[in-house]
């Protein structure tokens, strides 16, 4: 039998019993995670002022389980993770955990349209919007918001980034109270609503003549939505918005600095505490590709690193975790670090738009874990800008109506992951991993031991038979899914890797386009030194003849070679471990997976067999193992 009790510390820091308001609201998701499960202990709920804001600590008192939160949110959160402990058969006896979030803001941004469908979205449609309407399933909704609770998330988007008309219409009066409806499912599990706003706001719902950020009226027109928006839904945390970037208005357009086009938004939020989050993807969509100046991945720190310190302090700047856009391997981006005076969010992309689109598997757990591994200085890595300089993490949703939220059993574990990381970058791809297969599977070492192998293994098999060496951005336009060597090669996108007969790869030292200038000098003498730059990311930083010899002898082609046919082989083992895992597994799970790794085979086939060729006809040089390749 449960037996659940809570105190509230009142004033006088006096224990009165006081079952109510949200501390009932965490004894009954209590009775919902624990439903079904023998052997639960009882359980108390405290809160202490001794514990920071969404902090808790769990103690085996001997009598029940003590949950004490430094507020309502960290009882929500102790309670999750008290079930996560408890499912994954963590020993109880000696509980005695403080925990609290690295970091305060931990952010989902959706890129859910209005019709429903999701850009960069392969698990289904829509949580949120039917028929250019906010329209969800109540019941699945609050599913939704409690699996987010669960790993820590605390606000998120509901709409795309990449804003139309249908969108800008959220700041009417009709928009706003279908979002209200939304906010009010995730408010009790301290979930906090983040709109994606349109840059021509003023002009499109606001009767205005002009969005330029420095005339009066547009500052008039953001202060009256903020009052209407506030009133509406008043914890709301603020707005998100995606300016000169890929064909869309911005001040730049307007002939404005990115800090004039924040402010004016800033100003109008800041009476109600509201941020505005401005994201930093912007470069030159319509470049030349026989322009050999231009470099996409400098863009980002040309626009924003001058203009350090002249943002308000409610602007957090959104920078994207690479300088190009989420591929599977590239380095971090030198943003990160480098504005000293401007709040910064890491943004991540669950959604698995370059990383096998929840068809092949691949474990972001892994490739994140790198993220924050990367230096920042000689004595600085990523991760120690988590709650300092960075002060929210971002992740692109990978969610949507698919029965299995993320569309790829498997690619559940990413969002898991980015929750988990979010709240402690200190944790480990490994540990995570198998923390996620344990709330999943159970605990059976026989099924656990080669799934976490083969999942943690992933991220390393993806990239060897799509990107090894960092090539990068040889795939279909638009889809980005499956190879076409040069399907962006000679496009207006800025996304080339210019192989030719005798060389591949982009000089990017400060000899060549000088995009490693950009990197503190520990960082740039790094990348520019070919003894000491990472071997995955050669490419992205050199150009290198193809009889290049790395460090273990091998050719730069043979080593092209070899990894492409080393990744087609290592999905094949993926298929015979999981087969081998058919019967621990739930019959539908088994299926699911099963199919998708047929079709990640097929996938590896292709580029294997693409890309090999490609380089063989470019070079004439053939496997030294003999293996086919096509003339």
């Amino acid at each position: 039998m449960f037996s659940y009790k809570a105190w509230l510390q009142n004033g006088n820091n006096e224990d009165v019993p006081k079952i109510n308001g949200h501390a009932c609201f965490v004894l009954d998701e209590c009775k919902v995670l624990f439903k079904g499960f023998s052997g639960v202990p009882s359980i108390t709920l405290a809160i202490s002022s001794d514990l920071g804001a969404e902090a808790y600590s769990l103690k085996n008192t001997g009598e029940s389980i003590l949950i004490t939160g430094g507020d309502e949110a960290g009882l929500l959160y102790g309670a999750y993770r008290l079930f996560s402990l408890f499912r994954c058969n963590h020993n109880l006896h000696n509980l005695d955990i403080t925990d609290a979030p690295a970091v305060k803001r931990r952010i989902l941004n959706h890129w859910d349209n209005p019709d429903g469908s999701i850009e960069r979205g392969y698990a289904g449609k829509s949580l949120f919007w039917q028929n250019d309407r906010i329209g969800f399933d109540l019941c699945r909704l609050k599913d939704y918001a409690r699996l987010l609770a669960s790993v820590g998330i605390n606000e998120i988007s509901v709409n795309n980034v990449n804003v139309g008309e249908a969108g800008a219409r959220l700041l009417t009066e009709e928009g706003l109270v279908d979002l209200a409806k939304v906010a009010a499912v995730f408010r009790p599990f301290n979930i906090k609503l983040i709109i994606s706003v349109h840059f021509d706001s003023p002009t499109i719902i606001g009767g205005l003549e002009t969005s330029d950020p420095v005339d009066p009226n547009v500052a008039v027109f953001w202060k009256y939505i903020a009052e209407r928006v506030y009133k509406a839904i008043p914890d709301l945390a603020g707005f998100l918005m995606k300016a000169d970037s890929e064909f869309r208005s911005g001040p730049a357009a307007l002939g404005r600095t990115q800090d004039e086009g924040a402010n004016v938004i800033a100003q109008a939020l800041k009476p109600f505490g509201g941020i505005i989050y401005w994201r930093t993807f912007i470069y030159d969509c319509k470049q030349d590709w026989r322009d050999t100046v231009t470099d996409r991945p400098m863009a980002a720190y040309n626009y924003f690193q001058p203009l350090d310190g002249k943002f308000d302090d409610n602007v957090i700047i959104q920078v994207k975790n690479g300088p190009v856009d989420f591929q599977v391997r590239e380095p971090n981006s030198p943003l990160l670090g480098a504005l000293k005076k401007s709040a910064q969010a890491l943004e991540f992309q669950a959604s698995q738009e370059y990383t096998g689109h929840a068809i092949d598997m691949y474990n972001l757990a892994v490739h994140w874990e790198e993220v924050f591994d990367h230096p920042v200085t000689e004595s600085r890595t990523t991760r120690d800008l988590i709650n300092n300089e960075v002060t929210a993490v971002v992740a692109v949703s990978n969610t949507g109506d698919d029965d299995n939220w993320c569309g790829h059993l498997l690619s559940q574990a990413n969002l898991f992951a980015f929750g988990r990381m979010a709240w402690n970058p200190n944790l480990k791809a490994c540990a995570i991993t198998r923390e996620w297969i344990n709330l999943v599977f159970g605990n059976d070492p026989k099924l656990v031991e080669p799934l976490l192998k083969m999942m943690l293994q992933s991220r390393s098999t993806y990239e060897k038979y799509t990107s090894p060496l960092s090539i990068g951005w040889m795939v279909k336009p638009g889809l980005h899914y499956g190879p076409d060597v040069d399907g962006y090669e000679f496009s207006k996108w800025g996304t080339y890797h210019r192989a030719n007969n005798v060389a591949i790869g982009v000089d990017r030292t400060r000899k060549g386009t000088g995009y490693a200038g950009q990197y503190q000098h520990y960082v740039r003498d790094m990348y520019e030194d070919l003894e000491t730059c990472p071997q995955n990311m050669l490419l992205f930083f050199h150009r290198l003849p193809y009889d290049y010899k790395l460090k273990n002898g091998q050719t730069l082609i043979q080593y092209i070679y070899d990894t492409h046919f080393e990744g087609a082989a290592e999905v094949e083992e993926f298929i015979k471990i999981w087969d081998g895992l058919k019967d621990l597994l739930p019959e539908e799970a088994y299926e699911s997976v099963a199919l998708r790794l047929k079709r990640q085979l097929a996938n590896a086939y292709e580029w294997r067999d693409q890309i090999n060729t490609y380089f063989y006809r470019k070079t004439g040089t053939l496997d030294k193992l003999g293996r086919h390749i096509y003339p």
